[in-house]
């Protein structure tokens, strides 16, 4: 059989640059030890599932080996498209979508993951499979060597009687688990906490960035708007206030603003489906889910041009495990695109980076509002 062409694979829509590629050894490792179980077991591909592809080099090599039917799982809406578009571009079919759920592990009985960075989102999938996939499930896990941890074993080990981790190659490991234990009734997440300081109450399924805690650069922009909350009002009373809240993670800023200024139209949008599932928790916790449209999208891209007047920005500047700084470049640029003319972005970000400049080149004036040791937060003016 041909080698699968891994070269060929792009990120795109998500950042593309010389130092990031769309598949790595774990990819190679994982496809290679599910063929061999598949064979020594008889799985055919209606009975695998894929959980973390990043861009299709778990799915599409699978499928150009004969394994169609193939579900697959990506939390992020860039990994999504990029799927898509890869599969189309190498002629690839027979693989189906789904969210972390009964029908993604339904009768699965080999199940391929890439890792997750947190212990959270690991034990979220890890009782998915043990509450949903057959009880011959095997889980075939598999990391970077210099991301993993026996912590990643702890939580594997309280959902399958068998967990056994392999030799690292390439600098990749993998971990094999099977014989799937009994799991609680009730599902685990999303979990909740409220915060009392912001008359909040935040939920968070495991894959949502900073969990159910608010993180310390959104406490810095939920302090400042409160501070500022009659020039958000004003802001509002003049213009009907249409808002996003681009990123919105667990969507603080989101329900914040729906609470603080009723007459407002907020969109909370966020390319993860753990983000989005989050939110809309959120939004139900603190009975404002008929106020704010929760959507899963990449950088707004579904919202029309120059419609919005503020924008809540909190930009990342992780791409998965590598820090890169057109994480937050990317949501910076799609303000600028969204907001219409004399609309505004506050924007919190880590002092350190350069996105004041950014700010000013993309939105117009920036002024600072605040800065602590560590965060500086911005309002901008679309020019």
């Amino acid at each position: 059989m041909p080698e699968f062409p891994y070269a060929r694979l792009r990120r795109f829509p998500d950042v593309e640059a010389p130092n990031l590629q769309a598949w790595d050894a774990t990819d190679e490792l994982l496809v290679d030890a599910a063929q061999v179980v598949a064979a020594e077991h008889g799985i055919d591909g209606s009975a695998i599932a894929v959980i973390g592809d990043g861009y299709g080099a778990l799915t599409l090599p699978l499928l150009t080996a004969g394994l169609d039917g193939v579900r697959v799982h990506q939390d992020l809406v860039t990994g999504r498209r990029a799927l898509a578009r890869n599969a189309a571009e190498l002629g690839a079919a027979g693989f189906a979508a789904h969210e972390l759920d009964a029908e993604l592990l339904r009768d699965a009985r080999l199940v391929l993951l890439q890792l997750p960075k947190g212990l959270a989102e690991l034990e979220e999938i890890a009782d998915a499979v043990a509450r949903w996939a057959a009880p011959d499930v095997t889980l075939l896990a598999g990391g970077r060597v210099k991301h993993m941890t026996l912590a990643q074993n702890d939580v594997l080990a309280r959902f399958f009687g068998r967990v056994q981790p392999q030799r690292a190659e390439r600098k990749s490991r993998l971990i094999v688990a099977a014989d799937p234990q009994p799991v609680l009734s009730g599902l685990p997440f999303p979990v909740s906490t409220t915060h009392p300081e912001f008359g909040l109450t935040l939920c968070a399924h495991g894959g949502a960035f900073a969990g159910d805690r608010i993180d310390i650069g959104t406490r810095v922009l939920l302090n400042v708007m409160r501070e500022r909350a009659p020039e958000l009002a004003a802001l509002a009373a003049r213009e009907g206030l249409t808002a996003v809240d681009l990123g919105c993670g667990t969507g603080a800023l989101a329900a914040a603003l729906a609470l603080g200024v009723p007459s407002a139209h907020v969109v909370a949008t966020d390319r993860s489906a753990a983000a989005v599932q989050s939110t809309r928790a959120t939004m139900a916790a603190n009975g404002i889910a008929d106020r704010v449209t929760v959507t899963l999208d990449d950088a707004g891209s579904e919202i029309p041009d120059g419609s919005v007047d503020l924008v809540l920005l909190n930009p990342p500047f992780h791409l998965g495990a590598s820090v890169h700084e057109r994480a937050g470049r990317r949501l910076i640029d799609a303000a600028a695109r969204l907001l219409r003319p004399g609309g505004e972005v506050w924007t919190v970000f880590n002092s350190h980076l350069d996105h004041r400049r950014a700010l000013a080149a993309a939105v117009g004036e920036t002024d600072q509002l605040t800065r602590t040791p560590k965060f500086t937060v911005t309002r901008s003016v679309r020019r």
